[in-house]
């Protein structure tokens, strides 16, 4: 925001947005008033009209003859959706096509940098940009537009965070996997067990006045480094459930697709779901952990960092295209597909779960009514009890991809 649109002030971008009040505030003459076109046509088209489905290339990756390396990054605030997403779309529309895929440590563009071997609290034992120039970059282009060498790299190079390893795959997602379901539980579990007690849930009060901060840092900027930020500052709201698991016996891989199934209600007609995979580290941590930058090992104990998480907007949970209300009180289901991972969990570290209503401002307040929100104004936004089931009949859920075979 700012720029040559409007010059606001702003000390802190959580309360900048706050006090804009509504997305339909953007348009007064404090802010774009209505000059910006392409700000004009995003209020325009807040579903999956023909206006987005056109913008979508994914769709148009089809017939494709020459080789491709698609490469992103597991920290890409910008688009980590995009890299994964572009390789599977080759993938199924030109199966015979040569298309491999290259997933490391790096925030967006940051494969190019000169030297990345850190990043958040993490170190990663090396400089993984330019293995990424030096072994696989330059010699693809070498043999394919030179005629020089060879190239003989895994159908996806991907870097395990946890570890800090590179894994080499015949194809991605692995196949040699072991999707397993854990569901949310009492008192704050998370285990692979059915509850079988016929009554069972936990609630929160979502209030857009208040909604939850996607980061602990004040700024006036984005944080990129929320996605590798410690989650305590939300595990301890009120409007924040979380569910864990029990302390890891031994290391355990992810390797894959993430889906989640909610079995919910609320008050209102409509609400967000954000979901987090976190991984907890132990109350005590090595000085000599050679995965952590050593001034952070203190930081880190205890720590919940944040591995993936995603949005889902209520009234799109079956369509993006046809938004469909809530009706207030009825368990409904909620799928989220989250982005893919590849990361250990250690022994002695726990797997957690946190679900929310709000992510601001990396997501727009949710009125929590049906409605379209462009055109919301400030009395539209309600609070609404939301609730998460897990009993004998309704298991509140998250899927998770565990490699076999793995260290």
């Amino acid at each position: 925001y700012g720029g040559s649109m409007f010059n606001a002030k702003r000390n802190n971008a959580y309360d900048f947005f706050l006090q804009m009040r509504t997305i339909k505030n953007t348009q007064s003459e404090k802010y774009f008033n209505h000059r910006s076109y392409i700000w004009n046509e995003y209020l325009q088209h807040d579903t999956y009209d023909d206006y987005w489905q056109q913008r979508n290339i994914r769709a148009h990756l089809k017939n494709i003859k020459i080789p491709v390396m698609v490469v992103g990054g597991w920290f890409d605030a910008e688009d980590l959706f995009g890299a994964l997403h572009t390789y599977k779309a080759i993938e199924q529309q030109s199966p015979q096509n040569k298309n491999i895929l290259v997933m490391g440590p790096w925030t967006h563009g940051a494969w190019a940098s000169k030297n990345w071997n850190k990043f958040g609290p993490y170190q990663f034992g090396s400089n993984t940009s330019a293995y990424f120039k030096d072994s696989l970059q330059t010699r693809f282009f070498d043999f394919y537009l030179k005629d020089k060498g060879t190239f003989n790299a895994s159908e996806a190079t991907v870097f395990e965070t946890g570890t800090n390893e590179w894994k080499h795959f015949n194809s991605w997602p692995p196949k040699n996997v072991n999707v397993t379901d854990f569901y949310f539980g009492q008192n704050n579990s998370l285990s692979t067990n059915k509850l079988q007690q016929q009554k069972g849930f936990d609630e929160y009060i979502s209030d857009p006045a208040n909604p939850v901060p996607y980061t602990g840092e004040q700024s006036s900027r984005r944080n990129n480094e929320y996605m590798a930020e410690d989650q305590r500052f939300a595990s301890a709201r009120k409007d924040v459930l979380y569910f864990s698991t029990e302390p890891l016996q031994n290391n355990l891989t992810l390797a894959g697709s993430i889906h989640a199934s909610l079995q919910v209600s609320i008050s209102t007609t409509d609400a967000d779901f954000i979901i987090k995979l976190i991984d907890v580290f132990p109350d005590s941590i090595s000085t000599n952990n050679k995965n952590i930058q050593p001034e952070k090992i203190a930081f880190m104990k205890g720590a919940q960092m944040l591995v993936r998480a995603e949005v889902m907007r209520g009234k799109f949970r079956d369509n993006y295209s046809i938004p469909q209300p809530f009706t207030p009180g009825k368990i409904t289901e909620v799928k989220i597909n989250m982005n893919d991972i590849c990361h250990t969990f250690l022994k002695g570290h726990r797997i957690m779960v946190q679900v929310q209503s709000s992510w601001f401002p990396l997501v727009d307040r949710n009125p929590q009514q049906f409605l379209r929100i462009p055109g919301a104004n400030e009395n539209d936004f309600v609070q609404s009890t939301i609730r998460f089931y897990h009993d004998g009949t309704h298991f509140s859920k998250i899927s998770l991809p565990i490699l076999k075979n793995a260290r």
